[in-house]
Formats: C-alpha cells, sequence, structure tokens
C-alpha cells in the first residue's frame, strides 16, 4: 500500500490570526507550507487552513455559511485537567466558550469552543480510549 494521508481543510477568514491560534490555542505542530494555506500535523492526518472565500470557490458552493455547520472537530487528551488546561488556552487565544468542560453521559469529559471563524471543537478526555503515545 502507497503512503497517504487524510486531510481536514477549514476555511478561515483571516489566515494569519488562524495560524496564531491553532499555534497558540491547541499547540498543534506547523509544518512548513507554501504562502496561502498553513498545515499541522494531527499524528495520522492533517489540519489544513485555506482562506474561507477560496476553499468556497475551489468547491464551487457559496461562500455564506453561518449557524451549525453539521460538523464538529474533536481534540482527544489524556486527562480532565488537560482538557480544563485546554480549553482555557483556546479561549485566551481567541476561541469562544460554547460549552464549558463537563463530566458527559457516556462516562467521558468534554467541553466545546468556536475558533476564530466559528469552527466547533470539542475538547475531550476518554476514559475508555488509548489516544496513543506520548510522543
Amino acid at each position: 500500500m502507497k503512503p497517504r494521508i487524510s486531510m481536514i481543510t477549514i476555511g478561515v477568514r483571516d489566515l494569519a490570526a488562524s495560524i496564531r491560534f491553532y499555534e497558540q490555542g491547541l499547540e498543534l505542530p506547523r509544518i512548513e507550507s507554501s504562502p496561502g494555506v498553513a498545515f499541522f500535523n494531527l499524528n495520522g492526518t492533517w489540519l489544513s487552513l485555506y482562506g474561507w472565500d477560496s476553499l468556497a470557490e475551489d468547491a464551487m458552493v457559496p461562500a455564506a455559511g453561518s449557524g451549525f455547520r453539521g460538523v464538529t472537530l474533536a481534540h482527544n487528551l489524556a486527562s480532565e485537567e488537560e482538557v480544563d488546561r485546554q480549553m482555557a488556552q483556546a479561549v485566551a487565544a481567541g476561541a469562544t466558550l460554547v460549552k464549558p468542560a463537563q463530566k458527559v453521559f457516556w462516562g467521558g469529559y468534554s467541553g466545546y469552543f468556536a475558533d476564530p471563524d466559528g469552527h466547533l471543537w470539542e475538547i475531550a478526555y476518554n476514559p475508555f480510549t488509548w489516544i496513543g503515545p506520548a510522543d
């Protein structure tokens, strides 16, 4: 099988501000890329930031978008304390708190924030799932 990488691309209104947010708010490691796009390594997949209007044009859909978009992104951590720290860090970097972290019905702990472009992120601790090695 040939090597491959899955990628999640989200449209952003201000690329430089979004890069700062993902570097500072989620501490994602940035991968070198050409101007006009930013890539972050997510341990098996990449997160890509691309201009909102340009991404809509590429997909041949209207650029107007608001409210719930039917998608959330998730960032899983190793403890409830890490969830609280990451939520606070994201908000300090420009996120909007949507749902404070709390114990949830499935036995874990999670909360939601919206990034500077309104993309919903769940920050979670799942005591029943291995999230991989520390490095």
